[in-house]
């Protein structure tokens, strides 16, 4: 080891800031120190290969496998490493933290993509294939938006499309409905109960219509209605995001069209501003910010821009699933003006480079007393700023900023203005 160490002095740079920085990377480290041989071998640092190759890789690696099982081990070691990759190339500013998200999403939606066929073969042993057209992943939330951090979870819908199809055809057949749902079920598990190597992803269900009440599975025709005459404005928000990741192509397109239809039907109402305005205050009275380097929950922090910028998709129809296209047809549709605009995406900005950097360093709320000298340093690499008084100033001056863009905004809406 001390050889390797000698011929590669870069080696004991990286470890050093590695375990002096990112205690999740260092325990990765610690226990899977054959990664070593990627960082010397030069492949661990080539350019970021995609979402499409990343699924190919993993679906190459299920093949050389002998077992469901197997596979899902195999499918933790390959989020794992490169998981482990993203991470380190984000410590040592190789790439930025809006990268940085789309990587970890290229990723997460790679392993779903590849998942998703294996966990329907292994059902189809028991229950027969999937009755009518088949079912579609949905990725909603931060994934559908292309914008992870190296903490986060994955918001998920499952749709299918029956078809007229009452039961499956297998050796233990199952009407439809508890098909797919017992199927969703075998996915959730595929993806999050803890094995030898860990779990994937935590996963979230409850996007899903009717939430915690609602089935698991929805069907196409079902989602469409309830889109269309049951769905609340925050659901229509929420589906801004929505993004298939997983499934037949032609039902994906079906899905998608579906999407746009309700954003063109319910963007144009009177209400959604008043109820952003509402599910707003509900959020805040509901959760403080953790802390005073709170990123993410509070008003004029990232999730008041993430919700706006939503609002402004619903109401353009906009298929755009990100922040800054979302805000953009907003500045394009004259429901904000280019200052504005342009400051609320300079805060976004601001805001992802502090979020993902602090969820690289600790899954506990950011205390820049608890990450050590490195920390500190990396976190004030990350938002430009040369110490902890001016990052801390300009965070007050952002969080200001956009609570009064945001308040603005809603107060010239005639209906929410008056709430």
């Amino acid at each position: 080891l001390f050889s390797l160490f000698e011929a590669n002095p870069q080696l004991i740079d990286l470890i050093v800031d590695i375990c002096g920085t990112a205690p999740g990377l260092a325990q990765y480290l610690s226990r899977n120190a054959g990664v070593l041989d990627a960082v010397l071998g030069g492949d661990f640092f080539a350019p970021w290969p995609g979402g499409a190759a990343l699924h190919k890789a993993l679906a190459g690696v299920f093949d050389a496998q002998p077992d469901y099982e197997k596979k899902l081990g195999a499918a933790r070691s390959f989020v794992k490493e490169w998981h482990f990759r993203i991470g380190v190339h984000h410590l040592r500013g190789l790439v930025d933290a809006a990268e940085v998200g789309r990587q970890y999403a290229d990723l997460a939606g790679a392993a779903l993509a590849a998942l998703w066929p294996e966990v329907q073969a292994e059902f189809a042993r028991k229950h027969g294939p999937c009755p009518g057209r088949g079912a579609v992943v949905l990725g909603m939330g931060s994934l559908g938006a292309e914008r992870l951090n190296a903490a986060s979870d994955l918001d998920l819908i499952v749709i299918y499309d029956p078809a007229g199809v009452e039961t499956s055809e297998g050796p233990r057949p199952l009407a439809t409905r508890p098909y797919y749902a017992r199927l969703t079920q075998a996915l959730v598990t595929a993806v999050s109960a803890p094995m030898a190597e860990g779990r994937l992803y935590a996963v979230d269900m409850r996007l899903r219509p009717s939430g915690r009440q609602g089935p698991v599975a929805t069907a196409l025709q079902s989602f469409r209605a309830y889109q269309m005459e049951e769905a609340w404005t925050w659901e229509h928000l929420a589906l801004t995001r929505a993004r298939v990741l997983a499934g037949p192509p032609e039902l994906a397109a079906e899905v998608e069209a579906a999407r746009l239809a309700v954003l063109a039907a319910k963007g144009q109402g009177a209400q959604v501003m008043p109820d952003l305005a509402e599910m707003r205050a509900r959020i805040f009275a509901a959760k403080a910010p953790d802390g005073a380097w709170e990123a993410k929950i509070g008003p004029g922090r990232l999730q008041d821009i993430e919700l706006l910028a939503q609002s402004f998709a619903l109401r353009m129809a906009a298929p755009a699933r990100r922040v800054e296209p979302q805000l953009r047809a907003g500045l394009r549709g004259a429901l904000i003006d280019k200052a504005g605009f342009e400051a609320l995406a300079s805060a976004y900005r601001f805001f992802w480079r502090l979020q993902a950097g602090g969820r690289l360093l600790t899954d506990r709320p950011l205390d820049m007393a608890a990450i050590g000298e490195g920390g500190r340093a990396f976190m004030l690499r990350e938002v430009g700023e040369p110490d902890l008084a001016a990052l801390a100033a300009r965070l007050d001056a952002t969080t200001a900023t956009v609570r009064g863009i945001i308040e603005a905004v809603l107060a010239a809406d005639p209906v929410a203005g008056r709430g």
